[in-house]
């Protein structure tokens, strides 16, 4: 009986997971985070955490409540998801503990327990219960797109970032050795120039602290241009990841597409499942109207009729 709905339990938390109940409890951990998120923002007001300071307890007590409950189940099923399959139970549910949704699981509900144990200011925790709006990139097809580009280009992004923080130590020790007699408050130190090349080198340029010597003025000069390109060098980076994570997904559902059309037509299974993949991949209706069109114009002369809209085929 027990593993019969740890299974369960299993597969409504799972990515496959495709059924009414499923999405009901999906939208519902949406609502109730959103509502946490804005529950917080407005406890920050003073005159409205006065008036209502009860309720918002009782709201965060309640939220807590299902948060937990929420984190022990998926580790309780977690020996039942298929990536866990083969290791023992506790190894299953230690790799899931460190998995990276598994802790942001965990940070939606540790201030409040620290409140409850810790003496620390309540400023800080309500920050820090701020992050879990962070819980949404379950839920949200776009942005775990997002997390796996990261993820794909990480080693792209740490030697980006890694040619970044070797020119922020030579912009700041160099325009430390222009600057540090002419303003020693601002450039006395090179931790103090830091502050300078940050600025500069992520194109901000804040204005508090500027180099006035003719050299320290040109080599600030070479160090703003140097930080234009050292900035989209990311975002390229990202867009290049963006755009062929993309692609690849809609290639598979292309691929699913074809499977499911063997027999000229879409049954209401095939439908049921396109539209789950979709989900899952985080495609819009644009990339599959896309995908389909495409699909059409390559095999016209194999169908009489479009898949989706069942219109016939010019």
């Amino acid at each position: 009986m027990l593993n019969q709905l740890r299974k369960k339990i299993a597969y409504l938390s799972s990515d496959e997971a495709d059924s009414s109940l499923s999405k009901v409890v999906d939208y519902s951990l949406i609502l109730l985070i959103s509502l946490n998120v804005l529950a917080v923002i407005l406890e920050s007001i003073p005159s409205f955490d006065m008036e209502y300071h009860n309720s918002l307890l009782v709201f965060e007590i309640f939220s807590v409540l299902i948060f937990s409950i929420e984190y022990f189940l998926r580790i309780w099923s977690a020996v039942d998801l298929k990536e866990y399959q083969g290791l023992t139970p506790a190894k299953a549910r230690l790799r899931y503990i460190l998995s990276p949704m598994a802790i942001i699981d965990l940070l939606a509900i540790i201030p409040f327990y620290l409140m409850i144990f810790i003496n620390f200011d309540l400023r800080f925790l309500r920050i820090l219960r701020l992050l879990r709006i962070f819980k949404l990139t379950r839920y949200s097809g776009a942005m775990n797109l997002v997390l796996n580009v990261f993820k794909e280009e990480a080693g792209a992004f740490f030697a980006a970032f890694f040619v970044l923080l070797l020119l922020l130590i030579l912009a700041s020790s160099g325009i430390y050795l222009f600057e540090h007699q002419a303003q020693p408050k601002a450039f006395g130190t090179i931790p103090d120039a830091m502050w300078w090349a940050m600025a500069t080198l992520t194109t901000v340029g804040y204005g508090d602290v500027v180099p006035i010597t003719p050299f320290g003025k040109l080599f600030g000069g070479f160090i703003t241009i140097i930080g234009v390109g050292m900035v989209a060098l990311p975002a390229g980076i990202l867009a290049s990841g963006f755009s062929d994570l993309v692609h690849r997904r809609r290639t598979l559902y292309s691929s699913h597409l074809e499977q499911a059309l063997n027999d000229g037509a879409l049954s209401p299974e095939d439908e049921t499942e396109l539209e789950a993949l979709r989900e899952k991949l985080g495609l819009s209706n644009q990339d599959i109207e896309d995908v389909t069109h495409a699909y059409l114009q390559k095999n016209q002369g194999a169908l009489t009729q479009c898949p989706h809209c069942d219109k016939p085929l010019l």
